[in-house]
């Protein structure tokens, strides 16, 4: 490892030239930054690898079969374990989606979910992230460059390859593709992961396409190049659901595909991830994950939720109004961190205003117990510190759903702050896991 530490300035400088780097765009003007890497790696045991593994499949098949139902048959609804209100008035859910069966009733073929290790050594599931999770090409290029630096690192320690994730990704696809070439989608350069979508396509062989690249004829979506037209049989799409098809959603949206959802509807392609997803990665509906798959797989949770009340719930939001101080409030409606406040931290005029909110829009809030959870090392300079961090592991879905043996490990720079979001100002490091 100290290899990678002796070398960190390099592989930064090795990032940049790459362009890895992480856009915002607020406010009408775009800011593009570098995302800081950390070479001291976040390390998992096989043994705790293996629950991880088991945990987050049974998590994800629960997710699609919620969202196979909700779109169909809507029996979770119908037997009383989610609350209507839970669906239909959630921003993520699309009635243009209603009736659709994508192939092989997969909806979340890329899920990106966040997870932290509590001090006491258990790992809590924050968040489930199924519309357009993005992040893996920053530890798959950081471990590239890491192993040029320094092979004899990776040859001292016993390392799960993470290089598979472009032919986990290809398989995907191809598991869901309808027949033709599969595309990436991307809205083009002034996108917060671009970076990632050319990466991506470069790592597992699918066409990076733009919105003039793209038409509908006939109910089929083509891929327009120097070649001919070509049939497009997957488009892994990394523009959010109102964008995509002008004439199903947002009409003035000048990055979507005309008729995209017609091609979808009439089975003749595949959209990864399932337009609509956001009503199953909603922060209200995070709360019936668990009750799902009791309900749809007949098990019990292998991994756990961080401790959430809804204030929906009358006795839900007692608790929450005489515990504030105490407690993370979040808005279900925002992301990236956003909308995210820690009630010790809040006036007593915060607070009650707050309180207000809660009850007059009982169904926009969760919140959660807060949870002390690790910190790990960082380099800086030339000493060690300690700083929170999360980790996101995706979870891929296409003829079957496995787990990427690595993952995002993302980490606040401040030392007084729980919130480790990139679009926040965190830096990210690499995810080992050890095998057996």
């Amino acid at each position: 490892m100290n290899g990678l530490i002796e070398n960190v300035e390099s592989i930064n400088k090795q990032l940049a030239r790459y362009g890895v780097k992480f856009g915002i765009y607020k406010n009408n003007t775009f800011n593009e930054r570098l995302f800081p890497f950390d070479p001291i790696p976040r390390i998992i045991s096989a043994e705790e690898w293996a629950v991880l593994e088991k945990g987050l499949i049974q998590r994800v098949d629960a997710l699609n079969a919620f969202l196979l139902d909700i779109y169909g048959e809507k029996n979770i609804i119908h037997d009383g374990i989610v609350p209507e209100d839970f669906v239909y008035l959630s921003p993520g859910y699309l009635p243009q989606c209603e009736g659709i069966t994508p192939p092989n009733g997969v909806y979340s073929h890329i899920s990106g979910i966040d997870l932290v290790k509590g001090k006491n050594g258990t790992w809590y599931i924050l968040e489930d992230n199924l519309r357009v999770p993005s992040g893996a090409s920053y530890p798959l290029i950081a471990r590239d460059l890491c192993r040029r630096c320094s092979a004899e690192t990776f040859r001292q320690n016993r390392v799960l390859d993470n290089r598979n994730y472009g032919a986990m990704l290809k398989e995907t696809m191809d598991g869901v593709n309808t027949g033709g070439i599969n595309v990436i989608f991307t809205p083009g350069r002034y996108n917060a992961a671009y970076f990632e979508h050319s990466y991506l396509a470069e790592q597992s062989g699918a066409v990076l396409a733009e919105v003039q690249e793209l038409f509908v004829e006939d109910n089929i979506l083509y891929y327009r190049s120097l070649d001919g037209d070509q049939k497009v049989g997957a488009i892994y799409r990394r523009i959010s659901d109102e964008y995509l098809d002008p004439l199903c959603f947002y009409p003035d949206s000048l990055i979507g595909v005309p008729n995209l959802i017609s091609v979808f509807r009439a089975g003749n392609v595949a959209i990864l991830n399932t337009p609509g997803n956001g009503v199953a990665d909603d922060k209200g509906i995070y709360y019936f994950v668990p009750k799902m798959i009791e309900y749809y797989l007949k098990e019990t949770p292998i991994l756990s939720n961080a401790p959430t009340y809804l204030p929906f719930y009358e006795q839900d939001r007692d608790y929450v109004l005489q515990n504030m101080d105490k407690l993370v409030i979040k808005d279900v409606a925002e992301a990236g961190g956003y909308g995210v406040v820690f009630g010790n931290q809040l006036s007593t005029e915060e607070l009650a205003s707050i309180r207000e909110t809660i009850l007059a829009e009982p169904r926009r809030f969760i919140a959660q117990e807060v949870i002390d959870f690790e910190d790990l090392p960082l380099l800086e300079g030339d000493t060690t510190i300690e700083r929170k961090a999360d980790l996101r592991v995706f979870v891929l879905s296409g003829s079957r759903t496995q787990v990427w043996p690595s993952g995002l490990t993302r980490f606040s720079r401040n030392p007084d702050s729980f919130i480790v979001n990139s679009s926040q100002g965190g830096g990210f490091k690499d995810t080992w896991v050890l095998s057996v």
